[in-house]
């Protein structure tokens, strides 16, 4: 039978894109597989991980352990580096033959490279850098009601809709969009690194992992580009997604920005912590756009988070409201920082900061 993206009836489970490299499984992969789980219960289907390369199968257990039902394997030696054509011809030809009704892929740079030319492939929609994932319509409203102006009680919404509801920022992060892929399949989405909560990993899952083999049907005529050789360029990056402790600074730095940046390093410093900044401290070119925190930045969930002198504009707010602990400093009382932080500072950064990292230092040396 001729595949049909508008035949929705045939169409069943939850895909995610599992991206390796070199062997070794990239930190989305949990996020996604996790995130994966919630959906594809919602649903009522399995969830499946799919996974290329060369000699991966090793990777499977890993992946079931954080809630995978199936590791659909595809492995080639045409598989062992990306490139773009051959794992768009695997994906699609996997997707054409067992119909998954949603593919999930993370946004990384091979996501952002993939997910469009399957999409086009398949003749389906894709949403990109999503930040926000629902399929239960009241699960979808209850976000809703969390992180929007609407009035939710008092607008009619079809609650048997079995879509996925696909969140994402718009025009700049000003604002937030929710896309549906009615008429196709499968609802295709690439999800911002950071923003899903990873699971609990379990031993039993794993340990039950089913491997499906589709027929990998690849030769090098399909390929248009060889990778010839890779080569590594050092480049220090900041680890915002990965940091425990992150202290970031915003638009009240203005008025001595190279002393305030060096406060906010020595305090991440003792904490053993990293520097963010808020979308004003990138845009006036204060710090690098690997530093920044927020919709069009990073999504962080440290142990501790520390705003020095950021209001808490919307847009920054919905890139660390998860942190575990919020600490804001800030000179107006009235700063919306202050609304979802644990613990408020209302003073001047300059003069707070030095104090916050003399009393971390000294607590530190009283421990040893």
């Amino acid at each position: 039978m001729a595949y049909n993206s508008m035949d929705l009836a045939a169409f069943k489970d939850v895909w995610v894109f599992c991206e390796q490299r070199e062997g070794k499984l990239m930190p989305t992969d949990f996020e996604l597989i996790s995130e994966g789980r919630k959906l594809a219960d919602e649903l009522g289907v399995k969830l499946c991980g799919l996974l290329l390369g060369d000699n991966v199968e090793g990777l499977s257990k890993e992946l079931a352990g954080y809630g995978a039902d199936k590791i659909i394997l595809c492995e080639s030696p045409l598989l062992k580096y990306y490139t773009t054509d051959a794992y768009a011809k695997v994906i699609c030809d996997a997707i054409e033959e067992l119909k998954p009704e949603v593919f999930l892929i993370g946004a990384s740079n091979i996501g952002r490279d993939l997910g469009p030319r399957c999409a086009a492939r398949l003749h389906t929609g894709l949403c990109a850098d999503c930040t926000h994932l629902d399929v239960d319509v009241p699960k979808y409203l209850d976000f809703l009601r969390a992180s929007s102006t609407l009035d939710i009680d008092n607008m009619k919404f079809d609650m048997e809709d079995r879509n996925l509801k696909m969140t994402r920022p718009a025009f700049g992060g000003h604002l937030m969009a929710t896309i549906i892929c009615p008429r196709f399949r499968p609802a295709m989405a690439t999800v911002r690194p950071g923003v899903m909560r990873r699971a609990e990993f379990d031993q039993k899952k794993a340990d039950a992992v089913e491997i499906v083999r589709p027929t990998v049907k690849l030769t090098a005529e399909d390929m248009h580009t060889e990778v010839v050789e890779v080569v590594k360029a050092a480049k220090k990056i900041v680890d915002l997604v990965g940091a425990d402790f992150i202290v970031s600074v915003g638009r009240g730095i203005s008025k001595n920005v190279e002393q305030g940046i060096k406060l906010a390093e020595d305090l991440a410093e003792a904490l053993g912590g990293v520097v963010g900044g808020s979308r004003a401290v990138i845009d006036n070119g204060w710090l690098s756009a690997d530093h920044q925190v927020g919709q069009t930045g990073k999504t962080v969930h440290p142990k501790v988070y520390i705003a020095l002198g950021i209001s808490g504009a919307i847009q920054h707010k919905a890139g660390m409201q998860d942190s575990e602990c919020i600490i804001a400093v800030n000179t107006n009382e009235s700063a919306p920082i202050f609304e979802i932080a644990d613990y408020g500072i209302c003073g001047d950064l300059f003069k707070v900061t030095p104090m916050l990292t003399e009393a971390i230092k000294a607590q530190k040396a009283a421990k040893q």
